[in-house]
């Protein structure tokens, strides 16, 4: 089953207070011209009211009556535009550490961060910890968008400072150099966004637009070990279809072909794929991300909540994990405590069994801690009522990744990455 050849590009944007991120996804709009005549009327009005000599692209992205008088960014939003060769998403999630939980919901599905800085005040606390939660949910593509370089005069100097110091922090992750990207920008005047400055000559590498244009397909998907999860048994039970029994999901990681050797989890029955389809068509080949219908050679028993994965490439089975955890709700996650785990579509009962340690956002440590209140990242042991097949986060992204529910009020607690 093959691809299109468009691109869609997933990106966390991460800044703190007037940092200036609202106001790069707005002349990202504007230069892309995605923005509606409606709403490009509706900030040269609003500019205008202010007394502003230009546009101000932030009201493109504040969008909630609290962020516009505040002038800062709250709720994650997900902003759509496009180019002729690429689909964009971007998370718009707000930097203040009280929105951490926020920060994580919008990089768990990104590919790309774009992490602003203020060529004035350069590397500070918050951004040690826009990398460092982009670093545990191992978002592939890092730029570093040093912004206001209008403000320092364009200044070569300060951009060659802020770089040197953010690299002290990629010497402490698990990103190599080549995994992040520096630019020096203006957002509010567009240098080196959508096209190149004449303003900073001493700067021969892309423009923003330019770098996630050139991102290739492959470097995009995920080439990590295949799973598909069974979401729906198939049985039409019509004349034409009488005997069809097919398995219908999301294949996640690598692809999974015609003919494949599968291994069925929790059973560990084995079989081989007869056949791949999606709606009335037929398919050699599934590829990671697709949504289809796979059938096997032999009549095995497979149910909603299954795994079907390669043979040779076996997930663990335990019934204890350990795993980072963001505390997504204010009630404290507690050593002891019982919740829901949901892996997937299953669930099981877990028990925290103890907790490691408060993990220290700035790459420093850790420090022991009895629980773990609200936008607090900490290490937890659980142990589970029944064997969940998993892998950890760094193989498997889907397979490794689990949120805790709540017993009594089933709100969600807490998400987790599997070590």
């Amino acid at each position: 089953m093959s691809t299109e050849n468009r691109k869609l590009i997933n990106i966390a944007t991460a800044g703190s207070v007037d940092d200036g991120k609202s106001t790069l996804i707005g002349r990202l709009l504007y230069d892309t011209k995605s923005l509606t005549t409606d709403k490009l009327e509706a900030i040269e009005r609003n500019s205008k009211q202010k007394g502003f000599d230009y546009l101000d692209f932030s009201l493109a992205t504040d969008g909630l009556v609290a962020e516009r008088e505040q002038g800062i960014t709250i709720d994650v939003a997900h902003i759509y535009f496009n180019t002729n060769k690429t689909n964009y998403i971007i998370a718009d999630t707000p930097g203040h550490v009280e929105y951490t939980r926020n920060m994580v919901t919008g990089a768990s599905t990104s590919q790309v961060a774009i992490i602003l800085i203020d060529a004035r005040k350069g590397v500070i606390e918050q951004t040690y910890r826009h990398f460092f939660i982009n670093n545990l949910l191992r978002v592939e593509h890092v730029i570093v968008a040093i912004n206001k370089m209008d403000l320092v005069d364009f200044d070569q100097q300060v951009f060659a400072d802020i770089k040197s110091d953010f690299e002290a922090l990629i010497a402490k992750s698990d990103y190599t150099d080549d995994q992040v990207t520096f630019i020096p920008v203006s957002a509010l005047h567009g240098d080196n966004i959508a096209s190149g400055s004449t303003k900073m000559d001493w700067y021969q590498g892309p423009s923003l637009l330019d770098y996630l244009e050139g991102l290739e397909i492959e470097e995009l998907e995920d080439h990590s070990v295949a799973r598909f999860p069974v979401q729906y048994v198939v049985r039409p039970k019509t004349d034409t279809h009488h005997d069809f029994r097919g398995f219908a999901g999301r294949l996640y990681g690598g692809n999974l072909s015609v003919g494949d050797d599968v291994t069925v989890l929790p059973s560990f029955t084995t079989t081989k794929v007869k056949s791949i389809e999606f709606f009335d068509q037929q398919y050699d080949e599934a590829v990671s991300g697709s949504s289809v219908t796979i059938t096997l050679e032999d009549e095995v028993n497979v149910s909603r909540g299954d795994m079907l994965v390669r043979s040779g490439e076996l997930p663990q089975s335990e019934k204890q994990l350990s795993a980072t955890i963001c505390q997504v709700n204010s009630k404290p996650l507690r050593l002891g405590a019982k919740y829901i785990l949901q892996h997937g579509v299953n669930q099981v009962m877990a028990k925290v069994d103890s907790i490691e340690g408060l993990v220290h956002t700035d790459f420093s440590g850790e420090e022991s801690t009895d629980q773990l209140r609200l936008n607090d990242i900490g290490k937890v042991k659980f142990r589970l009522s029944k064997p969940i097949h998993f892998d950890p986060y760094k193989v498997s992204k889907s397979n490794g990744s689990f949120i805790l529910i709540d017993e009594g009020s089933f709100d969600t607690t807490s998400v987790g990455f599997i070590q």
